[in-house]
Formats: structure tokens, sequence, C-alpha cells
């Protein structure tokens, strides 16, 4: 691979770093990453249009580079692969960082590839697909007795979504803004500037996901929670759909995914499992907490958590 990236962007490369997909080198002191690139053409266009305006408002943005051919994407072998120049790649982005940034772009015409809110369709065909896969592979022992839970939590997360978007729906106060696909404790400029991660929606998405990251590394999540809602004024929708993103269990289903598709260990899920009790109640504190700010859709069994 060392010698087709230095064919492709005519470069010399001292030395290159592989974890995974992922392709990493060092020119000129400056980070660069070799991304396997999964997503469509017409979002690479809206992602790039993205990155532009970014710049165009002062924000540094990783750079996607164009090969030999002027070309975005570089297919080797049938795989489709981008070179981004990364900028302070261990920068720390904090959750008043994540509300600074949100405010820099806003979904437009321009970028409609790019949109993902509907949560409801997308966690439901999510469950399908396991339930499918579960039925075509053997699975091991810690996915058999830990999925049901997961699968059952998603579904009340599905369920409260569809009601809130049945009683209140998108209001003018709810921004739909530059995402990312996830977020993660520590929150790393690596990440969270990667282009490839870009998308839009609601300004609740990246600090739901944010929150439930900084849960399950140890941290005191319920006082991140309250300094964010200390610092921002949102609808009635938007409360309630904070509280879906952290009903969902994306922090299962991400581990889940790499096991099924990467081969990753699956005692990777232990810790996350271990934690379902404490989780539970973070999520009985984040109801009564986020209650006090709107009405949040009834969820019964967590109300009445002890």
């Amino acid at each position: 691979m060392k010698e087709t990236i230095e064919y492709y962007y005519n470069i010399k490369i001292e030395k290159l770093f592989i974890e995974k997909d992922v392709y990493h080198f060092i020119l000129n002191s400056e980070d660069y990453y070799f991304l396997f690139y999964k997503r469509t053409n017409e979002d690479l266009k809206d992602i790039i249009n993205c990155t532009l305006e970014l710049k165009q408002k002062g924000v540094q943005c990783h750079n996607i580079l164009v090969n030999i051919n002027n070309e975005y994407l570089t297919k080797i072998e049938d795989v489709n692969y981008i070179l981004v120049k990364v900028t302070n790649k261990d920068e720390i982005i904090s959750i008043s960082d994540m509300i600074t940034y949100n405010k820099k772009l806003v979904l437009n015409d321009s970028k409609n590839n790019l949109y993902r809110n509907n949560w409801s369709y997308l966690w439901s065909s999510k469950i399908d697909y396991i339930e499918q896969q579960l039925k075509e592979i053997k699975t091991n022992n810690i996915i058999k007795s830990s999925i049901d839970y997961y699968i059952g939590l998603s579904e009340n997360a599905i369920y409260f979504v569809n009601n809130v978007n049945k009683k209140f729906g998108l209001s003018l106060m709810d921004k739909i803004v530059l995402s990312r696909k996830r977020i993660f404790y520590p929150n790393y400029r690596l990440n969270y500037f990667n282009p490839l991660n870009f998308i839009f929606d609601l300004e609740v998405r990246d600090v739901g996901e944010y929150i439930k990251s900084y849960f399950f590394a140890g941290e005191d999540a319920f006082t991140e929670l309250i300094t964010y809602l200390k610092s921002v004024k949102l609808s009635i929708y938007s409360y309630n759909m904070l509280f879906a993103r952290l009903l969902y269990p994306s922090y299962y289903f991400d581990i889940y995914d790499s096991i099924i598709n990467s081969n990753e260990d699956s005692q990777k899920l232990i810790g996350i499992i271990s934690k379902n009790c404490d989780y539970e109640i973070f999520l009985k504190k984040a109801y009564d907490l986020i209650s006090s700010y709107a009405p949040l859709e009834d969820i019964s069994w967590i109300k009445n958590l002890h």
C-alpha cells in the first residue's frame, strides 16, 4: 500500500502505520490518513463543500486531497480510498466547543444528501438487520446472553421517538446542524473533524452520543449533562430527542458491529454489559433532569426506577 499511495499522490513516505482499515503517515511533520470510503458520490460532493464552508468561516478542518488524476477517490482493487490531511489531531473538543461549532453550519438544499434525521427508521432497520444476522450466523455466548436486552432498549427508543414525532415534530427552534455519525470520549479533533464522519442532524445528536461515551469511559456523565443543559435553550422536541438519544444503545451496537464485521474481541462487550444497572440509574436521573426543562414522553419503567 505504501508504494501505491506514493504513486497516486506523487509523494515519498518514510513509514506507513497500519491500524485495521486506516493507513497513517507523517509528511513534513503533518499527519495524513488514507481512509476506506464507504459512502456515496453524492455524499462526497456535499462533504467537500462542508469542509470548504467551514474553512471560509475560520474553522480548521481536515483536508481531502486529490490524487494525480485530480480525483478525490482512489480506487485500489475495487475499493475506494480518500487521503485526508489532518490538523491538530490530538486536540480535545469539549461540549462547549461543540455548541460553538454547531452554530457554524446548518442544513440547506445543497447539503441534503447528508441529512440523517429519521432516527426511528434507521434504528428499526438496524434491529431488523441484527435479528436477521442472528438467524444466519453462529454468535458467541456473550452476544447471545445480552443482545435481547439491547434490542429491548432500542425498541423503547423507537417507540419514544415515534410518539415525540407525532406529538411535536420539528419547530423553528430545532436547527439541523453539522453533526457526526458517532462521537467518542475523549473527543479528539482527529475524529470530530474527520469529513467522512460528517452528516446533518439535530444539534442534540452529537451531545447525546458524547455523553453516552463519557459515561462508559467511567466519567461523571450526569454532571456533564447538567452543564450542557444550563448552556442551551432547546425546543420541547429537542429535549425529548436528547433523551431518546441517551436511551438508544449505540454504545453496544458499535462494538457488536466490530465483532461481527471486523473480528473484534467480544470481551469488549463485558465492560458495557457490567454497567447495565448503573446506566439505568443514569437514565432515570437524566429523565428527571431533562423533565425539569420540558415535558418528556412517558416511559414508565424508567420513571418508576428507584
